[in-house]
């Protein structure tokens, strides 16, 4: 099973995705955590330098640097799953398109360019406000952190594609023990569905 936690920066999915791997293994699963972008590759760190204003690419490149970065792992990413190991992903291929669509980007070219990538049993949406990512963060914000309006237009994207199917929408303003309840029920139903 591959479950992808999504939403805007500080809403807690690096924080949910090690309580959901925990709880899983608590359950007798095996389970391990994948972090998108993956700064420890090439192309991660070239994310890393953008981010950071050391680099300027345009939107496109950016997600291309990004959808690269998930394309570099596939084949990790296929081993574990095929080893019945439940994978958890901080960040998975939502975000390309939240974020690209927030710059304009066209939702389809963004969804095909990942099409071969392993999808998604389940998506989670962690739902907070702009305003609350920057009360979480207030300094050392990277150049997409920083853009209030930048951030409302990606959780109008991640709303918009959280009304699909395979898809669960989280509070992220409450208590972390209760989201981690939250994303965990939803979860234990997926996996006891025949």
């Amino acid at each position: 099973m591959l479950i992808a936690l999504e939403g805007l920066d500080q809403s807690g999915k690096e924080t949910q995705a090690r309580l959901l791997r925990d709880h899983l293994r608590e359950d007798g699963r095996k389970a391990r955590v994948a972090s998108f972008p993956d700064y420890g590759t090439a192309i991660g760190e070239e994310i890393a330098r953008a981010l950071q204003g050391e680099r300027e690419y345009g939107p496109e490149v950016m997600q291309l640097l990004y959808i690269a970065n998930r394309y570099e792992r596939r084949p990790d990413l296929e081993r574990w799953l095929a080893a019945d190991i439940a994978l958890v992903c901080d960040r998975y291929v939502a975000s390309s398109i939240a974020y690209g669509e927030a710059h304009g980007l066209e939702q389809a070219w963004l969804v095909d360019m990942q099409r071969f990538l392993p999808a998604p049993d389940v998506t989670i949406l962690l739902d907070i406000a702009p305003e609350t990512a920057t009360l979480r963060k207030a300094v050392g914000r990277d150049r997409y952190e920083a853009d209030l309006a930048l951030q409302g237009r990606v959780r109008e994207s991640y709303l918009r594609q959280a009304e699909q199917p395979g898809w669960l929408r989280v509070d992220g303003e409450q208590s972390p023990p209760d989201v981690a309840a939250a994303i965990a029920g939803a979860v234990d139903a997926v996996l006891e569905r025949p």
